[in-house]
């Protein structure tokens, strides 16, 4: 349902014979076709378009956490590769990544004369993430921007939460490598240390260094969190360890269709791989 323009596939990754298309009538001469689960979920009988051509690839697409997959089950049995962003995806296509810098910069922490921020849209008064912050905010002032809060416009995303010395990255559901732009652009790209509630501690360090966020799994409470968060707050020195491994690592925000389809052009130009994904439902969990 929304359009965009796909990139030359030779600037981004070096690799030539790119071509891609919404016109279903080519489902014979493709490669490989792309079902993004997320628009095809409320009806999966009719996602594709007949029979699979032999030896095409027919690549299951999703982004979203298991918590907010529906109707997985009627993927079983359809799909040769499976793309998201956990590790163990055919494609693997991450919300974010760290690129190793040729030579170590000085990193800038950007100026705070606030504490902590919390951009929410999607509240759920059950849910873990929020039970979590009406007990943290007991403690600690937290101001929250989003929907039904204080607005804040998408060009002065960055420059207000640049501003906070931590943000709650607090995902919206727990499952292994669901770590989202929460940590990458709101936080990392902003400049601010991440407070985050997701999976446990090890899954964040395939991804991040062990002192490049505060975990809430780290402290027996809220409250604990709390005063931790304000006496780092007080301590400059402890506050900058924070930061110590951007001299050799950039945080780099993975978004956009057109990078994904590229990723799925170099895949199948460099792997041959070719299986059926047959409990899809029971692998992503």
């Amino acid at each position: 349902g929304q359009r965009f323009r796909p990139q030359n596939c030779s600037v981004i990754y070096g690799i030539p014979n790119c071509r891609f298309t919404t016109d279903h009538s080519w489902h014979m001469e493709a490669d490989a076709i792309i079902v993004h689960h997320k628009d095809v979920s409320s009806r999966p009988r009719r996602l594709l378009p007949g029979a699979r051509v032999p030896a095409q690839r027919w690549i299951w697409f999703n982004l979203e956490s298991p918590s907010h997959s529906p109707n997985l089950r009627a993927m079983n049995n359809l799909f040769n590769l499976t793309m998201s962003y956990r590790r163990d995806s055919d494609i693997f296509s991450p919300y974010g990544e760290l690129q190793v810098l040729e030579q170590p910069q000085p990193f800038s922490i950007p100026p705070k004369s606030k504490l902590v921020a919390w951009v929410v849209s999607n509240w759920q008064t059950r849910s873990r993430r929020v039970k979590y912050y009406q007990e943290l905010k007991r403690h600690i002032t937290v101001d929250i921007y989003g929907r039904n809060h204080q607005p804040l416009a998408r060009d002065r995303l960055l420059p207000t939460l640049a501003q906070y010395k931590f943000y709650l990255a607090f995902e919206n559901s727990q499952h292994e490598d669901y770590i989202t732009e929460k940590v990458w652009r709101n936080a990392l790209s902003a400049g601010t240390v991440p407070v985050v509630l997701g999976p446990p501690r090890d899954n964040y360090e395939r991804f991040l260094p062990p002192d490049a966020f505060i975990h809430v799994d780290d402290f027996a409470s809220a409250r604990d969190l709390a005063r931790y968060l304000l006496e780092l707050s007080e301590d400059a020195e402890r506050y900058k360890r924070y930061f110590e491994w951007r001299q050799w690592l950039k945080p780099v925000v993975v978004s956009g269709w057109a990078v994904r389809l590229c990723q799925v052009c170099r895949f199948l130009q460099t792997e041959t791989r070719y299986q059926v994904v047959a409990k899809l439902s029971k692998w992503f969990l």
